[in-house]
């Protein structure tokens, strides 16, 4: 996917080359107290044994392994806004049964063509301006574009405040509006959403 321009923002994949600018967009802690959008990646032994340096190394190495792993939103050269998307394969810890998250079919987990956006990370000087929109909007010309047949998100409903640290799966509203339906409610304020590509 070429870079595409919403407004003033531009949306890229991230690439190795725009590794520095997600690095400046997490700051030195690593995005939620060091998680480096491991969350969904890393079984959570591995995650309890990890500080933020290995976690940091861990996506900096799947980055470089390609292909891009979630798109980046910049406004010139800085980056506002992160949203990880990707196969379901790639977010291991995405698809456990216990997780609210998990696919309807279990042979999703490893379909190719059943793509999830699984995190998002706004600075938080860019909240509350539709980057999340924006973001979801390239996120499914980006799955399409790359052989996604399904679409998935597990957002809340609700919180108190944008800056809910909660707020890094999305909020319902956001993926309501791109035309994501609720396939799934096996937690209160948690539902698995889907858009058929």
């Amino acid at each position: 996917m070429s870079a595409v321009e919403s407004h003033a923002t531009v949306v890229r994949p991230l690439t190795p080359e725009l590794w520095p600018a997600l690095e400046e967009l997490f700051g030195p802690q690593g995005a939620c107290y060091g998680c480096w959008c491991t969350h969904f990646r890393l079984p959570p032994a591995k995650r309890r044994e990890n500080n933020r340096e290995s976690n940091k190394a861990h996506l900096m190495n799947r980055v470089e392994a390609g292909p891009p792993p979630g798109l980046l939103a910049f406004d010139g050269d800085r980056a506002l806004g992160w949203m990880q998307i990707g196969p379901r394969a790639d977010v291991p810890e995405w698809n456990n049964a216990g997780r609210v998250s998990a696919p309807i079919d279990p042979a999703e987990t490893f379909d190719p063509g059943a793509w999830a956006i699984s995190c998002f990370f706004i600075r938080s000087k860019a909240r509350g301006q539709g980057l999340s929109h924006r973001l979801v909007a390239e996120g499914i010309r980006y799955a399409r574009d790359n052989g996604a047949r399904v679409l998935d998100a597990c957002p809340m409903d609700q919180s108190k405040s944008s800056r809910s640290i909660g707020l890094f799966v999305g909020s319902t509203r956001v993926f309501e509006k791109a035309g994501f339906e609720k396939v799934a409610g096996r937690k209160a304020g948690r539902p698995l959403m889907r858009l058929i590509l």
